[in-house]
């Protein structure tokens, strides 16, 4: 192993057992557990934040989060002879949420309510006062979106010969794109009337990848993301990922409503606010985005297949967002 991660573990008040690369670190059998020991570029007050918040976490009875560990000396950060900077944190060998395992969709949003529930109980501190934990509204984000979809349009419709793929975004365009003009208007104007929303802490990159599960245990890692803003775009992001990958299944959507609903119950303003961020059409944008900012002689054929699955998935998914509006 290379010696100035042995640098790093040396400043913990642990003994070690195991080593073996990871891909994010080195993962590490310790008499602490397993620990995570990675690299990190990032602002010790940012750490402290973190850790703050995750003691906080397990301390509400959510146990099974990445939290750090401090040095002998009580830092954060671990400091190599060459300078490199580390942090070791508790980790998980539990697998990933798998997205097409009904119960265990179902199990995973239950402990997302868990963790938004303790999330709100956590009160704003000064000292958190970092750029990075104020994170500007979701409508900024798909402005500049459809701006990007615009620009592609038009220097699609001003080429004179045209490839399958920029002939298909042209026949899809119109209907996507009102559907991100109708989400951006929608959710400024819930942001207008609810200009005193509270704000609360979210995870920031909650996906299946983050939410690990071993039978009846449930683990939520990777917090750098963590800022202030809505608990819905976390829930909306894990929820968008499964429903893409499960054919915009209505029943499965309703489950994990259902099983939100049952831990941090939603009000019709987190609903409302819901069906817009799900009326975005985060897919097709990013379909358009990499055909306009890559290298246009060659486009992989999967990328028309992935515009002509998102139009065919179109109907369900309308219906599914037709629900979310009705409850």
């Amino acid at each position: 192993m290379n010696e100035k991660y042995l640098e790093a573990l040396a400043q913990y008040d642990l003994t070690v057992e195991s080593v073996k690369k990871g891909r994010s670190g080195y993962i590490c059998e310790t008499s602490l557990g397993t620990t995570l020991l990675s690299e990190y570029r990032g602002t010790q007050k940012r750490l402290e934040f973190e850790s703050q918040v995750l003691g906080q976490v397990r301390t509400a009875g959510l146990e099974r989060v990445d939290d750090y560990i401090r040095t002998i000396q009580g830092e954060l950060v671990s400091v190599s002879e060459d300078g490199t900077r580390y942090v070791l944190k508790s980790w998980f060998t539990d697998r990933e949420c798998n997205i097409r395992d009904r119960r265990e969709v179902r199990q995973a949003v239950s402990w997302i309510g868990r963790l938004h529930r303790i999330l709100r109980g956590i009160g704003w501190q000064e000292d958190w006062n970092l750029g990075s934990i104020m994170v500007g509204p979701m409508e900024s984000e798909m402005r500049r979106h459809n701006q990007e979809m615009k620009r592609a349009r038009n220097y699609i419709k001003n080429k004179r010969s045209k490839s399958d793929l920029e002939r298909c975004i042209l026949e899809n365009f119109d209907p996507f794109y009102e559907q991100a003009e109708a989400a951006c208007e929608g959710l400024n104007r819930l942001r207008q009337t609810e200009s005193s929303a509270p704000l609360f802490l979210c995870h920031g990159n909650l996906d299946h990848h983050h939410v690990l599960i071993d039978g009846e245990n449930v683990a939520i890692i990777e917090f750098h993301k963590m800022h202030m803003g809505d608990p819905m775009e976390d829930l909306y992001y894990f929820m968008r990922k499964v429903m893409e990958k499960n054919e915009w299944n209505m029943g499965l959507g309703q489950e994990m409503l259902a099983a939100y609903d049952r831990i941090q119950p939603l009000s019709g303003a987190e609903r409302e606010r819901l069906y817009y961020l799900f009326l975005y059409p985060e897919k097709y944008w990013k379909q358009v985005n990499f055909y306009y900012n890559a290298n246009k002689a060659w486009i992989p054929e999967r990328n028309i297949e992935k515009l002509k699955n998102l139009q065919r998935q179109l109907p369900d998914r309308e219906k599914f967002l037709a629900k979310i509006r009705q409850e």
